[in-house]
């Protein structure tokens, strides 16, 4: 997927609860929950199948699917 990066993320307490316990229920740690909500986002607004990391990660055999 190449190189990651990092930043500091303020979010408020009530907005937290709920990405963590929809993380669960997708089986993803909230960290994973957000990259892959921000993922479809980027997509959607795009109006892309897939971002080009994704393809790379995929065509490695490093993409979990569902």
């Amino acid at each position: 997927m190449g190189e990651r990066k990092s930043f500091l993320l303020r979010i408020d307490e009530e907005l937290w609860v709920r990405l963590e316990r929809w993380a669960q229920d997708e089986l993803r740690s909230v960290n994973g929950q957000i990259e892959y909500l921000l993922r479809q986002a980027v997509l959607k607004h795009t109006g892309e199948t897939e971002l080009s990391s994704t393809r790379t990660a995929a065509s490695k055999g490093t993409v979990r699917k569902k």
